[in-house]
């Protein structure tokens, strides 16, 4: 039996020495590059509708100038930045819509546009403020004018 309990010390302090020898063994290791690729998508926006709330009536010979001044409504989830507001005027009808003859653009000047802004305007009808612009009736003196009598001037406005 002593020859049992010799080999088995033995085995067991090669074993221990195996370990221990092992635990100071450094290990190698190869180092790497690499690279990926990823995307992100960024969202568009929709269009804001310039709203004239001034109420511009009776533009006449010698009436002077009517201010233009207004609000946004932003159909987007969040603010949308307005530089400037412009104003031109578009058509000029009668009061069934028809074009009006005797009656041209050139009869009312537009003043003071394009307008700054320089603001965010919020998410929602009826947001932030443009004001400065104004519309008044050109006199032409040697011209006679009843064309423009009961007439309708379509403003245009567009944000920059």
């Amino acid at each position: 039996m002593r020859t049992t309990n010799k080999k088995r010390l033995l085995a067991a302090g090669i074993v221990t020495a195996i370990l221990l020898g092992g635990a100071g063994t450094a290990y190698a290791y190869w180092t790497n590059t690499g690279s990926g690729v990823g995307e992100a998508d960024t969202g568009t926006n929709s269009s804001i509708t310039v709203v004239q709330t001034s109420v511009v009536t009776n533009i006449r010979p010698g009436s002077g100038t009517h201010a233009l001044s207004g609000n946004f409504n932003n159909p987007n989830s969040g603010s949308v930045f307005v530089a400037s507001v412009s104003v031109s005027i578009g058509t000029i009808v009668d009061a069934l819509g028809d074009p009006i003859v005797g009656c041209e653009a050139d009869d009312y000047v537009i003043a003071g546009s394009p307008v700054t802004v320089n603001a965010n305007v919020p998410a929602g009808n009826g947001q932030g403020s443009w004001s400065g612009a104004t519309i008044a009736f050109v006199n032409e003196a040697a011209e006679n004018q009843d064309g423009c009598k009961n007439a309708t001037v379509n403003l245009v406005y567009t944000s920059n």
